[in-house]
């Protein structure tokens, strides 16, 4: 099967799976670290596919100093500050309608589970948008302190410091609306 650089490799010799198992891996994501960027969901989308088509038409090349993760994470966020500077605001879509409750058998527990997520990420939403991306790119995506730094072209000691404010100031609005989230 390969790792990403080497799928990546295999779609630069003309093997179009390489690129359609890099998408398929890395859509859901990316999608969701864009949109602690924009904040909308339906423009993380349209960058997340602007990002997989910077891949397919421009084919940059990958040197190997970074992860392939964190190579193809740095193409998303100049895809969302590429977007940003052309784009003279940016709306946020309610978080109420990212997420829909299933049918299943333990409906409640799911359901209070959904609400701690949606209030999460609304007390996300409230951060700087700084504190938000590290504090995704940390805890959604599992990326380590040096991977981030090189992200958001951050030393590793900056990033380190931004991690404890970012934690401390979602602590604090997850508190005001008597919230406790256990995992921080």
């Amino acid at each position: 099967m390969g790792n990403d650089a080497d799928r990546y490799r295999r779609y630069l010799a003309g093997d179009d799976n390489g690129l359609i198992e890099i998408i398929d891996r890395y859509h859901e994501g990316l999608t969701l670290y864009l949109n602690s960027i924009v904040r909308n969901i339906c423009v993380a989308e349209e960058l997340m596919q602007e990002t997989f088509i910077r891949l397919a038409v421009r084919k940059p090349r990958f040197s190997g100093r970074k992860y392939f993760k964190t190579w193809l994470y740095c193409i998303a966020k100049h895809c969302a500050i590429d977007y940003i500077r052309k784009s003279a605001r940016v709306t946020a879509l309610p978080i109420d309608n990212a997420f829909q409750l299933s049918d299943e058998a333990d409906i409640e527990k799911q359901y209070l589970k959904e609400e701690q997520r949606i209030e999460l990420h609304r007390a996300m939403k409230r951060l700087k948008t700084e504190y938000a991306q590290v504090l995704y790119l940390m805890y959604f995506e599992d990326f380590d302190t040096a991977e981030i730094a090189g992200i958001m072209k951050k030393s590793k000691k900056q990033i380190g410091d931004l991690l404890y404010r970012a934690k401390k100031a979602l602590k604090s609005e997850l508190e005001k609306e008597g919230f406790v989230y256990e995992e921080l």
